[in-house]
């Protein structure tokens, strides 16, 4: 089983990475990370498909945004708790909105479609979301790597290398699971409010 689990990470971890990253993402770009530490594959690989799959699908919610406003997706999406607060912040501060959005956990689709209906141009939503990506990749994956070098300071260098990965899958599935709570927590306040 832990044979099947490894080499399914090298066939296919970038790829995972990027997908995981195409939405919310923080857990996919902390796995990159932790698995270029076990040597998976390279740290700057990681990087690369972080950032790339967090510029296509932010880029992709804007598009869905500016193109299909009227479409029943984009509606329901407008109705979201939220929504109305990052219209708000992005007529008053686009560059440090776009900027900033991915790093709030559960508004980075609310707010990729919120840019897509504001007036921002597309050239400085694209450049805007081009830096935002990387720094946010980098920011981390990191992360992940320095989580690897902590589970493996904790665990020793007994475990060969197929049972790290376990370890980092149980790591990034724990990551997902709290940020969805947390994420759920956010919302449910949100629709206090409104």
């Amino acid at each position: 089983m832990t044979g099947l689990v490894h080499d399914f990470v090298d066939q296919y971890g970038l790829i995972a990475v990027f997908l995981g990253c195409v939405a919310e993402g923080e857990s996919a770009a902390i796995l990159g990370g932790f698995f270029a530490h076990q040597h998976v594959f390279v740290l700057w690989h990681a990087y690369v498909a972080a950032a790339l799959g967090a510029f296509i699908g932010d880029t992709s919610f804007f598009i869905l945004g500016r193109r299909f406003a009227d479409h029943r997706y984009v509606v329901r999406l407008r109705k979201r708790p939220g929504f109305r607060r990052a219209y708000r912040l992005l007529n008053t501060h686009p560059n440090i909105f776009v900027l900033s959005n991915r790093y709030v956990y559960g508004m980075r689709l609310v707010g990729g479609v919120a840019a897509g209906l504001s007036t921002i141009a597309v050239p400085r939503f694209i450049l805007l979301n081009a830096i935002s990506s990387a720094v946010w990749a980098v920011l981390f994956s990191t992360i992940g790597y320095v989580f690897g070098l902590g589970a493996e300071h904790l665990v020793g260098q007994a475990l060969v290398r197929h049972e790290r990965l376990l370890i980092g899958l149980g790591i990034g599935l724990a990551v997902a699971v709290l940020a969805w709570l947390f994420a759920h927590h956010i919302a449910k306040k949100e629709r206090g409010k409104e």
